[in-house]
């Protein structure tokens, strides 16, 4: 049986009521684009964290942030959406569960909520080699100018770390994007889940995964170019980070 290709069926109008095709996969995109930026910003935040928490003197503060990177990472993406989902509204207050449950917009905020804490246990682990990837000297300098352990980090550490860890958070930024398409299990209607409802509609499987397949490339490529600039830009002429082969400094 021969397959009829049929990319004119984009500018068709499409039955769920958004407009053609090609307004339903834009619809998409802008979901997941919505979902993993809001949820890079929380991955962000909590993996800066935790990650700092990692590597201070305190071994019941350490032990409680390697717990948390451990429970986040080990758990698959999509058994954590569906506890966030499913599971975690039963356990509130019967008023708190209902009220999360009747959210016009529930299946965006799980989904956010599930990666960005998923991603924020894997964003810890960078910023925890970051810092540790620091000559030692880096540290006591601070100390030896007087500083506090918090002013250490914020003014030495944590500015020199994040130098150091660009280029494996672009590669996490890239992961929370094609993640988000997990979300279409929760009903979250993202890039996956609009070219899933092309081809339900149209049958044109191809078509509607070609497409989907084509901006995803796209969007991912301008991250990496827009990283790039970015680490090119806060990039120190000269600074090797310890371990290498020709010291630090």
């Amino acid at each position: 049986m021969n397959y009829n290709w049929n990319w004119r069926i984009f500018w068709e109008t499409s039955p769920d009521g958004v407009g053609t095709y090609m307004d339903t996969l834009w619809a998409g995109l802008t979901w997941t684009l919505a979902t993993a930026g809001v949820a890079w910003i929380m991955a962000l935040m909590l993996g800066l964290v935790i990650g700092t928490l990692r590597t201070l003197p305190n071994k019941w503060v350490v032990g409680i942030a390697n717990a948390y990177v451990e429970l986040f990472r080990n758990v698959p993406l999509l058994v954590q959406m569906f506890l966030w989902y499913f599971v975690m509204p039963e356990l509130l207050p019967v008023d708190m569960g209902n009220w999360i449950k009747s959210l016009p917009n529930a299946p965006f905020v799980t989904a956010v909520l599930c990666l960005g804490f998923f991603t924020s246990s894997r964003v810890a682990v960078q910023v925890t080699t970051g810092i540790e990837a620091l000559p030692r000297g880096q540290k006591l300098a601070g100390t030896a100018l007087g500083l506090t352990l918090p002013q250490t980090y914020r003014f030495i550490l944590l500015p020199m770390a994040a130098r150091v860890i660009m280029p494996p958070l672009t590669s996490e930024f890239l992961n929370i994007i094609k993640n988000s398409s997990v979300a279409l299990t929760i009903g979250l209607v993202e890039l996956t889940a609009s070219a899933r409802a092309i081809q339900e509609f149209s049958f044109q499987v191809f078509e509607a995964f070609s497409a989907a397949t084509i901006i995803y490339v796209a969007v991912n490529l301008l991250v990496v170019i827009l990283m790039a600039l970015i680490e090119r830009k806060i990039r120190i002429p000269g600074f090797i980070v310890a371990g290498s082969k020709s010291g630090g400094h």
